[in-house]
């Protein structure tokens, strides 16, 4: 029962059982047997939302909810995705840590964690070795995938790079106890706002529904979809051989990340929206903060790939025309 609990704790604190070497991958996504026990606080935090009908609501508790969800979803599309899993961009270190900080208080396991099942996803984009691949079904690609053993582990060995930074290691280990501390000072806070500013309307229970629990399990799922909502629906204007489609309401809930077929086709770029009309607000902040010194070594998307896609869009064209030309003879 302590190691068991320990776990909780201390992601690292039992050997890992799953290695990643393609040359031994045939046994992958094999358990996928859901972990009821060790969810636990994934499932309290979802019935912990019931609670909204407890502690009221006030206009200050919503706008915090929406902030604390904006700035966490920025700390994960570009920080955990775009900067640790592609490296599309180059930051300091105390920047760095204080983003992926951010990011783990979004309750989505550690950043490492996170990563390298992100960079196994990419090897292996929708076949039977992706963690969460569309082919298992809506269900398993949104949350199933990482309830289980199989995927409960960091892949250490596909973010070797990262494991010299002592201090993402140990946000990585440490991911629970980040999130239960985070919970705990909103509490605090809305606590001190009820006797400091009273008028606000606001207090620590509920502060810590609103400001937490139900941004917090929104921002889980708003990501969540791209591995699930992401390779159903939407467009493909670029062709790969994964399921991945561009879909706009996705990109405005996750800040830019709805992209996804771009993304898939050529993930080496800091911009995921590729055109002008594909909002990407990850992008806009992080150029933005380029200028400021903040981010440098951002990565564009090469002329090629716009090359590409007019290439692509004009072969699709002619063969429609030649279709057409058929049925109407």
């Amino acid at each position: 029962m302590f190691k068991f609990l320990l776990r909780w704790v201390d992601s690292w604190s039992f050997k890992q059982t799953l290695e990643t070497n393609e040359s031994d991958i045939s046994h992958h996504v094999k358990d996928t047997q859901i972990q009821w026990l060790r969810i636990i606080p994934f499932i309290l935090l979802h019935l912990a939302c019931l609670a909204v009908f407890w502690v009221g609501v006030s206009w200050f508790a919503v706008m915090f909810m929406l902030m604390f969800y904006f700035i966490r979803m920025f700390a994960i599309t570009a920080f955990f995705h775009r900067y640790l899993s592609h490296k599309t961009f180059q930051t300091s270190r105390p920047f760095q840590f204080l983003f992926i900080l951010i990011g783990t208080m979004s309750a989505q396991r550690g950043p490492l964690w996170w990563a390298a099942h992100h960079r196994y996803h990419h090897r292996f984009t929708d076949t039977e070795h992706d963690p969460h691949s569309s082919h298992h079904g809506f269900w398993y690609s949104h949350v199933g995938w990482f309830l289980n053993e199989q995927n409960f582990s960091t892949r250490k060995e596909v973010i070797k790079d990262w494991l010299k930074f002592p201090e993402i290691v140990w946000l990585d280990r440490f991911s629970l106890p980040v999130v239960l501390f985070t919970a705990l000072a909103i509490y605090l806070f809305g606590n001190w706002l009820n006797v400091a500013y009273p008028n606000l309307g606001t207090s620590g229970p509920q502060l810590l529904v609103w400001g937490f629990v139900i941004s917090t399990v929104l921002l889980i799922h708003a990501t969540l979809c791209i591995n699930s909502l992401a390779h159903l629906y939407g467009r493909r204007d670029f062709e790969t051989k994964d399921n991945s489609r561009n879909n706009l309401f996705l990109s405005i809930i996750t800040l830019g990340e709805g992209w996804h077929n771009n993304h898939h086709y050529y993930a080496g770029s800091t911009r995921q929206g590729f055109f002008w009309w594909q909002i990407d607000v990850t992008y806009y902040l992080l150029k933005i903060m380029s200028y400021t010194g903040l981010v440098w070594g951002i990565k564009p998307v090469p002329q090629r790939i716009y090359t590409e896609y007019h290439q692509q869009r004009e072969s699709i064209k002619i063969h429609t025309t030649k279709v057409q030309s058929r049925e109407s003879s």
